[in-house]
């Protein structure tokens, strides 16, 4: 099982965030607080470094006193392009992402991606909930091998976007 330090965490706020009036949802309030700050205080304790991945409003996330990565790709693509951006910067062996508006992940919500990436030899291991019964991935909750951004790139290179899409030929544990 990797170890926190060797794993570096991506908080994805660099959404155009259309499903919400176009307002930036990181930096939206829950008791006071950006709702960022409350993913920052829940996953920064299990991780080695924490990486904010932003496309606008730089100078507030830059308040956070973590380093802010931008999108290589233009025109908010996603949050694949989050995550190449994530990678690009990250310099440890794994990466493991969250979005911006999930303020109550779990605290030990990497250490079970991790078991789960070890237990099952995976590239990737991916959060899930249980809804009505049934299992729901949740695919930006998710801990990879940095070794896969040339996949990545290939894949965004072929103008796909689609988390499961880019998942699908990779070994995923859930």
């Amino acid at each position: 099982m990797p170890d926190r330090q060797h794993i570096t965490g991506l908080i994805l706020a660099g959404g155009r965030g259309s499903r919400m009036g176009n307002l930036d949802k990181g930096l939206q309030t829950l008791a006071g607080e950006p709702l960022v700050a409350h993913v920052i205080r829940r996953l920064l304790p299990q991780v080695g470094s924490l990486l904010l991945n932003a496309n606008r409003n730089l100078e507030k996330y830059h308040q956070f006193g973590l380093p802010v990565v931008s999108d290589k790709l233009t025109g908010f693509e996603g949050p694949l392009a989050g995550l190449h951006a994530g990678l690009h910067q990250c310099n440890t062996p794994y990466l493991v992402t969250v979005p911006c508006d999930g303020p109550f992940l779990p605290e030990d919500l990497v250490a079970k991606l991790a078991d789960a990436l070890a237990r099952e030899n995976a590239d990737v291991a991916v959060a899930v909930t249980i809804e009505d019964g049934q299992q729901q991935p949740q695919p930006v909750y998710c801990l990879l091998k940095t070794a896969l951004l040339p996949q990545l790139e290939s894949y965004l290179q072929s103008g796909q976007r689609k988390i499961g899409g880019w998942y699908a030929p990779l070994k995923v544990a859930e």
